[in-house]
């Protein structure tokens, strides 16, 4: 079965030849090429998000499956959802679903169930897609969709996706869909989000976990950021680099109330 688009033409243009434009225009051109583990982005309309994305999509190219993990905005299905759908499609075609990973993993970390409901809504996962169909498109996904659940659980979820996966595929390439601050002035999302960037520079899941729920950081995707980290902390990956820093302001020129987006790699 085929996971359709649900936010083609809403969060990015619904027309293949448009979308191909514009996600090119929006990754920087004749970058170095770098060896990524891992790479976070924002998952926000590609008006408002699109170029902060594509910063940490230059000089990328998966050699592997991309798993994307993503941010479970509405609550259904499991929390941590291992999509089983034949493929995902958007405007530039089908993406396959590596099921021979979603298979293993959901066998050899239980607390991953394959469920195919958790994200046919879901932007998170589907507004990066189209990044990996423009600078891979041999490349497949294996799509996460992830809920609230503690910190053990998430640090464990991380480990298990280096112990199972990339132990196995180390030409994988993990990415976690995240925005930062949501409806607050420019000014005091850049006063919050820093506490919760340093953590990420810093390579700290638990810390960013803690100053998330103290600070009370609007940051929707700090569970696939934690997975993510844990991950990359499990394979020995210590070297992270900011490419982007921005928010919805800077294209509408309120910055009374934004949305904030950041975007950075976890580098070999």
């Amino acid at each position: 079965m085929i996971r359709q688009p649900a936010v083609a033409g809403m969060f990015y243009p619904g027309d293949g030849a448009e979308l191909l434009r514009e996600v090119k225009s929006l990754i920087p051109p004749d970058a170095e090429p770098v060896k990524a583990l891992g790479i976070v982005a924002p998952h926000a309309g590609y008006v408002y998000s699109g170029a902060c994305a594509g910063k940490a999509w230059a000089g990328v190219t998966p050699r592997d499956t991309v798993v994307v993990l993503g941010v479970n905005h509405r609550g259904s299905g499991a929390p941590l959802a291992v999509d089983d759908h034949e493929a995902w499609r958007t405007p530039l075609g089908d993406v396959m679903v590596d099921l021979e990973l979603a298979h293993l993993l959901t066998r050899e970390a239980p607390d991953f169930r394959l469920d195919g409901h958790a994200s046919l809504s879901e932007h998170s996962l589907e507004v990066h897609l189209p990044f990996i169909q423009v600078v891979a498109p041999q490349a497949a996904i294996l799509p996460i969709t992830l809920g609230a659940v503690d910190l053990e659980t998430a640090l464990e979820a991380g480990r298990m996706l280096t112990r199972t996966l990339l132990s196995r595929r180390p030409g994988l390439l993990l990415l976690a869909s995240t925005d930062m601050s949501h409806y607050i002035s420019a000014k005091a999302a850049e006063s919050r989000d820093r506490y919760a960037i340093d953590r990420i520079l810093r390579l700290d899941p638990e810390g960013l976990l803690h100053e998330v729920v103290s600070r009370r950081i609007s940051m929707c995707g700090v569970i696939p950021a934690v997975l993510l980290l844990a991950a990359a902390r499990e394979a020995g990956v210590t070297r992270v680099e900011q490419t982007c820093y921005t928010h919805s302001g800077a294209v509408t020129g309120d910055d009374s109330e934004v949305v904030a987006y950041w975007s950075g790699r976890i580098l070999y």
